[in-house]
């Protein structure tokens, strides 16, 4: 997915200013999706703009320069529901923990231990945020129940494969430490 179809994504739920597309693409529920930075933001609202896919307004605020709200046209929707039926491209992952993993064996077991704490801690905080969206939010568009379920799935199996598999991941790092199995090798 690209900057401008997030953009398009995140106008499709309502009305916002480029801060709120950075907030909804770092830390919202479009978080899952793309990342999206003030420096690709602005300028593909921008040329969203010139080629009528958004409209802007300026809303004044006391004391601060007025704020620009983007508005997704029909034209946009068009162009944001066109971009969907686009054969998409492969979901990335990028895990420094699956980095820590690969080289547990030239790690201390307490390294590794570590990481393994850190991202259970990290999976469970990523769920209780799917969870309480869950609670929250009555959102308007049918398959977001189904996204967040298919999050809070993932996010569960992640949970349970670090706590079936976690100390084997240690034992590997142990089992590179001890003397024994060194001078073996």
């Amino acid at each position: 997915m690209s900057v401008r179809s997030l953009c398009l994504a995140i106008l499709s739920f309502g009305d916002a200013t480029g801060y709120e597309i950075r907030k909804e693409s770092t830390d919202g529920r479009f978080s899952y999706f793309e990342d999206a930075s003030f420096g690709s933001i602005y300028p593909a609202l921008a040329r969203l703009e010139s080629e009528g896919l958004v409209t802007v307004r300026e809303e004044p605020q006391a004391g601060k320069p007025a704020r620009k709200v983007y508005s997704i046209t029909e034209a946009g929707r068009a162009e944001f529901i066109s971009s969907l039926c686009e054969p998409q491209a492969p979901d990335t992952f990028k895990s420094p923990f699956l980095l820590i993993a690969l080289n547990a064996a030239q790690l201390p077991p307490e390294v590794v231990r570590r990481a393994l704490e850190r991202r259970r801690a990290q999976v469970q905080e990523e769920l209780r945020l799917l969870t309480d969206t869950h609670k929250d939010t009555a959102c308007p568009h049918p398959g977001s129940g189904w996204t967040r379920d298919y999050g809070i799935a993932c996010m569960n199996f992640t949970l349970t494969y670090l706590e079936e598999h976690g100390e084997a991941l240690i034992k590997i790092a142990e089992d590179a430490a001890s003397p024994h199995t060194a001078a073996a090798e």
